[in-house]
């Protein structure tokens, strides 16, 4: 099912049914906690997806170089729909965490050329 599919269901709903979809949609992604740490000695401490070495940073960055969230689950298996909507919230939350890491990380590579 597509987005656009699943909002053309979504607005045929009754206006009960709909607050019972958006309980449901709630409790999925807060049973899913937040899905971000930070952990001393992974990825230099970076934010990243739980138990993975994938930094929110890296997926700010590839979002902001074009990549879609489809391609970017497609590219990253392991993590989920919401492990991305966690990551942008996370760097919605702290932009100026997020800004730095993706200078140090370009300047690092400039430094290597």
């Amino acid at each position: 099912m597509t987005i656009k599919e699943l909002k053309t269901q979504l607005l045929a709903l009754t206006p009960t049914e709909q607050a019972e979809a958006m309980e449901i949609l709630t409790k999925v992604i807060n049973n899913s906690s937040s899905r971000i740490t930070k952990t001393p000695g992974v990825c230099g401490g970076d934010a990243c997806i739980e138990h993975t070495r994938i930094p929110v940073w890296l997926l700010v960055s590839l979002r902001d170089q074009g990549s879609t969230d489809a391609e970017l689950l497609a590219f990253y298996p392991q993590i989920r729909a919401v492990d991305l909507v966690n990551a942008w919230a996370y760097a919605k939350a702290y932009p100026e965490e997020i800004e730095t890491a993706i200078r140090e990380e370009k300047e690092a590579m400039v430094s290597e050329i």
